[in-house]
This record gives structure tokens, sequence and C-alpha cells, in this order.
């Protein structure tokens, strides 16, 4: 039963270094007064302002159910607006306000900062490049399987 043995899975790799990446955002994260999760829809809405809830969903893997809750928060917290559209009542349209646009600028140097407090000598930018392009394969191909089987 080897298989079963947690070092031998590759899933706990990926989810521990998850897990500790996001830890090393948290500080950072806590100056801006938000979340991982709230980052993650900021960058998106930094990328392409004025979007689906559904294309959100879509661009971070995630279900909308759990990112309506979220989107809420972030419009209590004065991030975004959420706006019915006119085109289709069904469909609700993220918005950056004032305060979420200007929160890029103070978030730009969160991906520099990280590589700096992240040992420069565990690994080398072109071996983080190809493990993100990697990672990125087996993403799509994840979602490709899992979109069938819906």
């Amino acid at each position: 039963m080897d298989q079963l043995k947690l070092d031998n899975q590759i899933c706990f790799p990926v989810y521990a270094a998850s897990r500790l990446i996001i830890r090393e955002y948290q500080p950072h994260l806590d100056k801006l007064g938000i979340t991982y999760p709230q980052y993650l829809v900021l960058l998106v809405l930094w990328e392409e302002d004025g979007i689906s809830v559904n294309d959100i969903a879509h661009k971070l893997i995630l279900n909308t159910n759990t990112v309506t809750p979220l989107l809420k928060r972030m419009e209590t917290l004065g991030l975004v607006s959420r706006i019915r559209s006119e085109e289709d009542e069904r469909r609700v349209i993220l918005t950056l306000t004032a305060k979420g646009s200007a929160m890029k600028s103070e978030a730009a140097h969160i991906p520099f900062s990280l590589m700096a407090d992240i040992s420069p000598d565990a690994l080398k930018m072109e071996e983080l490049v190809a493990m993100k392009i990697k990672l990125e394969e087996w993403i799509g191909f994840l979602k490709k399987k899992s979109e069938k089987e819906l």
C-alpha cells in the first residue's frame, strides 16, 4: 500500500507549497486589509475591469456560490461594485471602485517583495517560470477533464 503513503502523493507537495506561499503573502495583504482570495479577485479586475461574476469564478477556478460571498465582502469594504447587466439581468458585473483601483499601486510591490523574501538561492527565476508553465499545463488538463465530467 505504498500508494497511500503521504510521501508518495503528488497532491501533498502542491497543497503544502500553496499554503506556505499564501502564508508569505499574508503580511503584505494584512497591510492592505484584504485576504488572499480577495487579492486574486483584484488581480483579475486590475487586468480587466467590468467583468461578470461568472467570468471571475471561471478565471479563479471557483464556483459562483464560493465567489459571491467573497464579492459581497469586497463590496462592503468599498473595493468593488456589483451591478446587474442591462443586457441580461441574471448576469452580475463587477467593477472596481476608486479605492479598489488605487489599491493596485499599493500592491505593486508584493510580487517583488515575495521573491526577495523567499530565498533567492532556493530556485532560480528560470526554474520558477518553468514550474509555473508546467503547473498551468497540468491545471489546463485537469480543468478540461472536470468540464467533460459535468
